[in-house]
């Protein structure tokens, strides 16, 4: 049985030309590059050609990129490092704006300020799982100190109207941070052009290696660092920088920006493929797909399958060697319901039975037609018992 992966929102396999990129800078180029011997320089120049080589695909400066070790540390870093700066100018700012369906690396930092007294307004969303911009602005306050917003939703594959929000937050001068962990290399993304201050990045969403990750800060704001200890990365991030995985993230961008109109081509093909294969074996009726139908990204669908729990579903196609996911945590051996299906208000039979699937350049039509026979014929079982 060959396995079938549809997990790619979770994380994607390291690219060969990404890995073949890093190996040199755990055998030969290994100086750390904060040391002023040869070793070190060597690495130091390497660094900084990555970066520079970053910013330019990303559209920004290299003094604005900084590096951290993935998506979850650069949410944290922005959203303690925003509110730590407003609090250092004695602004007096204390409330906090971000959504109901973020990832739990923005809201469980939110949820920890909220216990040291800050305020958080999280907006709705709509039964597609997208915020309106009227929503964001109606919550704003004279106290708002940060505006956070994903770009694309993980669970559904939902876009923000991220120019629209950010646009109300320039107008009133709001740091305005953006999670585009589910972005990077599936919208095209231009620093210069967005509304944007800040913006969290992630290698392993894009075929680089796990633990690697970037925050863009533009130069006009202001940061307090999040980790201390040493003077690396502008003295805005303490921690030897990881050299390699640097190689391997720059190597991923470098490969997958300009492919980014194909590979999206290939996933919204696959994803056709997959939602017409259903609706032959199980019906119209015989399944409901969760989020926008147009405004979202085409590698992820999250699908629900009611009258089948998505632990029972999950545990049978991993059985028929499919790997899918719930989107949800899991917490002592049993799924919860995800937030963002609450927070859309779907449903209860709907919530219940909600599984995700997501699109990479590895997977084929071959694959697709064959894990929707799977489904199919899991879901038509379960039904009956």
């Amino acid at each position: 049985m060959n396995p079938i992966y549809l997990d790619h929102a979770a994380t994607t396999p390291v690219h060969r030309d990404v890995w073949e990129a890093m190996l040199p800078f755990y055998t030969e180029n290994y100086g750390n590059p904060s040391s002023t011997h040869s070793f070190g320089r060597a690495s130091r120049t390497a660094l900084n050609r990555f970066r520079d080589a970053m910013a330019k695909s990303l559209g920004c400066l290299p003094a604005e990129l900084i590096y951290t070790s993935g998506g979850t540390e650069s949410n944290n870093m922005a959203i303690f490092g925003i509110v730590q700066a407003a609090e250092a100018s004695s602004s007096g700012k204390k409330h906090i704006i971000t959504s109901a369906i973020e990832h739990h690396a923005v809201l469980h930092p939110c949820e920890r300020l909220e216990r040291l007294g800050y305020e958080v307004t999280y907006v709705p969303v709509d039964a597609s799982g997208r915020v309106a911009a009227r929503e964001v602005e109606a919550a704003i306050r004279p106290d708002t100190a940060l505006i956070s917003m994903m770009y694309v939703n993980n669970e559904v594959g939902t876009v923000q109207p991220i120019e629209a929000i950010g646009q109300l937050a320039r107008e009133r001068s709001i740091p305005f941070h953006v999670d585009a962990v589910q972005a990077l290399g599936k919208l095209p993304i231009q620093l210069s052009e967005l509304p944007v201050d800040l913006m969290s990045f992630s290698a392993h969403k894009i075929y680089g290696p796990k633990g690697i990750g970037a925050l863009y800060v533009s130069r006009a704001t202001k940061l307090l660092p999040y980790l201390l200890g040493g003077s690396q990365e502008r003295k805005r991030r303490a921690g030897t920088e990881n050299v390699g995985a640097i190689a391997g993230f720059a190597k991923a961008v470098e490969l997958l920006l300009p492919q980014q109109a194909q590979v999206s081509a290939h996933a919204a093909q696959l994803r056709g493929l997959l939602l017409q294969q259903l609706e032959r074996q199980l019906g119209a009726d015989g399944f409901v797909v969760n989020g926008d139908p147009q405004m979202a990204v085409p590698h992820i669908v999250n699908i629900s399958f009611p009258g089948v729990s998505t632990e029972s579903l999950l545990m049978n196609l991993d059985l028929e060697g499919v790997a899918a996911a719930s989107g949800s945590a899991c917490t002592s051996g049993s799924l919860e319901i995800s937030h963002v299906l609450k927070a859309m208000k779907l449903p209860e039979n709907v919530t219940l039975s909600a599984v995700r699937f997501s699109f990479g350049m590895g997977n084929s039509k071959e694959q697709i037609e064959t894990a929707a026979q799977k489904i199919a014929t899991i879901v038509a079982r379960l039904r009956i018992t």
